[in-house]
């Protein structure tokens, strides 16, 4: 996600941090290169231009070129100007449905519309389960004209562990309202209609979703677009707005090749906010968007809150602890390793993590080195899991003849457990450092 703006602008800034003042020349070629940026970014033309005069205007006033700080209030202009675009006038709150609540989800064919409901309900349910509370959560959709989507919807209302309803009329309008009828009589907090789509925008589609929000009167009315498409999603956006109307939107396929062109022009240039955003297939790989964080993404600063969020969803308070406390005497052993290793694991895939750390937007990772470091942590919990208890906790007990029992127990060669070893050593090291700066 952002992870093109992120090489651009981090390979923009990194160099500005080196430097104190900034000519007027300085500054013309660092903006340069924003709009380069973000015209590659796939950024309209016209948005890209809006955002570099914002950037000029604030320049000029703060009369940068005299300043011995030039290179870090140029860096907070941009920074806050991203926010602006990406917030409108006004900071968009955390959004959260209110109950109870009717949700129609709009959008075209091969958008991700019907997948992305199932992971609403599902950060829905589990978002309440961890406060303690239960949610009836209701999945239904009047798509009957793609067969599969209603059987599609059903698989994954169970996978999320929500109910799901199959109306037994065939006409969308009185469908959608005999949905409505159920979602009552249930008492459920929350609908999610699946509407039909087209693979491109036509008047028979848009005049039937007018049909069915004049009949519910849904509470919300949520677009679902393509990322990978680019400036079209904001041509498909604008007209939804225009004829059936949308409150916000969530974006799908963040997690591909897009360049987040789309994401960064949608808030400017529809003045409805993005809700959330879908990474990947599974049913969590989706997550409120908050601008905040995603500009501090794009100028390579990373986003630790959001990691640690992740990481106290999925990871026991217990296990952190004991981590915590290893780390505060100073030395791990490679059970502890192990266990680090294993909650890497659990917060995703390397690519996904990467996102989340400062300073690694300018680190051009090839897929290959990625996967190259994905295929290091399994081999190294093969070779702990191969050690025994005794050997996780003393090293120097790793003879020859012990290196050799244990690779052949991992599969792997004496070569592959000599790197384990050399990579906790530095661990082990930083540990150590960790805790003499007193943290």
């Amino acid at each position: 996600m952002f992870d093109f703006l992120s090489q651009k602008f981090s390979s923009i800034f990194s160099r500005l941090k080196t430097q104190t003042r900034l000519t007027d020349d300085g500054i013309k070629e660092v903006l340069e290169k924003v709009h380069d940026a973000l015209l590659e970014a796939d950024v309209p033309y016209g948005i890209v231009q809006d955002f570099i005069e914002e950037v000029k205007k604030e320049v000029v006033g703060k009369k940068l070129t005299h300043s011995l700080n030039a290179s870090e209030m140029l860096l907070k202009i941009v920074h806050g100007k991203l926010l602006s675009f990406m917030t409108g006038s006004t900071s968009d709150g955390a959004f959260s449905f209110h109950m109870p609540s009717v949700v129609m989800v709009e959008g075209l064919q091969g958008s991700g519309k019907t997948t992305t409901i199932a992971k609403l309900a599902s950060t829905l349910k589990v978002q309440a389960e961890a406060r303690g509370k239960t949610r009836r959560i209701l999945l239904a959709s009047v798509d009957f004209y793609r067969p599969a989507a209603i059987d599609q919807l059903e698989v994954l209302a169970k996978k999320a562990g929500v109910l799901f309803y199959r109306s037994p009329l065939t006409n969308p309008v009185e469908a959608a309202q005999d949905i409505v009828k159920k979602f009552h009589a249930e008492q459920c907090d929350i609908l999610f209609l699946d509407t039909a789509g087209r693979l491109h925008v036509d008047e028979t589609m848009l005049e039937e979703l007018k049909k069915i929000d004049a009949r519910i009167k849904p509470k919300y009315k949520i677009l679902v677009i393509d990322a990978m498409t680019g400036q079209e999603s904001l041509k498909v956006a604008q007209v939804f707005d225009e004829k059936v109307g949308f409150m916000g939107a969530i974006l799908t396929k963040m997690d591909s090749d897009t360049r987040g062109g789309a994401a960064f022009a949608f808030r400017y240039a529809l003045k409805k906010p993005i809700l959330y955003v879908a990474t990947g297939e599974k049913l969590d790989d989706i997550e409120a968007f908050k601008p905040d964080r995603m500009v501090s993404r794009i100028m390579g600063m990373g986003d630790l809150q959001t990691l640690l969020e992740k990481a106290d969803e999925k990871i026991k308070k217990s296990e952190q602890e004991a981590l915590t406390s290893s780390f505060a005497r100073g030395r791990i052993s490679l059970e502890d390793f192990a266990k680090q290793i294993d909650m890497v694991g659990k917060l995703g895939s390397l690519s996904n993590l990467m996102q989340y750390l400062p300073g690694m937007g300018s680190l051009k990772m090839t897929p290959e080195m990625l996967e190259k470091g994905e295929k290091e942590m399994k081999r190294f919990r093969a070779i702990i899991r191969s050690m025994t208890p005794k050997e996780r906790v003393q090293t120097k007990l790793l003879d020859a003849s012990r290196k050799g029992r244990i690779a052949r127990g991992a599969g792997v060669s004496v070569a592959d457990v000599n790197t384990l070893l050399a990579r906790f050593e530095e661990s082990q090291k930083f540990v150590k450092l960790f805790k003499s700066m007193g943290k």
